[in-house]
């Protein structure tokens, strides 16, 4: 029985050394330039409809069910996702935009865990006909799942994910 009892105090101090170490914060993003003036690279990132064609997700689940509630490109429209394992359920809510600077949105993921990240995609005037696209997500990771990224990279596993995007929205945008 104290061997029990001493396992179970080691595992217990095991967990509150880990949580107190593991990363509390996370912030992801990559840059592209798109040669193509601001207002142009704006109009369409500002649109969360035609996130749809540049974003890595829906090809890892081309029979995702998507839903739009508001006006699409302003403060309060939803597109709402269910998918496979691997993108989730979850919906994107714009919650700010500065004209020719960002667009600002929350993620609020429901599946495969529930989380909330405050997302981002700012341009900037790079001169020239061209723009820098800044494309980015931030969050807190709560207990446990802050232990956990204590072994999982959140930068390498969904910075992939956006540098496959921005290379898609270039494609796009300088046809």
């Amino acid at each position: 029985m104290t061997i029990l009892l001493y396992i179970l105090i080691g595992l217990v101090l095991l967990i509150a050394i880990l949580a107190m170490i593991a990363p509390k914060n996370y912030d992801v993003s990559r840059s592209t330039s798109i040669s193509r003036p601001i207002a142009e690279v704006f109009d369409y990132i500002r649109s969360l409809k035609k996130q749809d064609e540049w974003g890595p997700w829906g090809k890892r689940d081309p029979n995702m069910t998507k839903e739009f509630r508001g006006t699409d490109g302003e403060v309060g429209a939803i597109s709402s996702w269910k998918g496979n394992k691997e993108v989730g359920e979850g919906e994107q809510e714009i919650t700010g935009i500065k004209e020719n600077e960002v667009v600002e949105t929350q993620l609020r993921f429901l599946k495969p865990w529930k989380s909330e990240s405050d997302a981002y995609i700012k341009v900037n005037d790079e001169g020239n006909g061209s723009t820098k696209v800044t494309w980015g997500f931030s969050g807190k990771n709560k207990f446990p799942v802050s232990i956990m990224m204590l072994f999982m990279n959140m930068d390498k596993s969904v910075g992939k994910d956006f540098e496959q995007g921005l290379s898609d929205l270039k494609s796009i945008l300088e046809k």
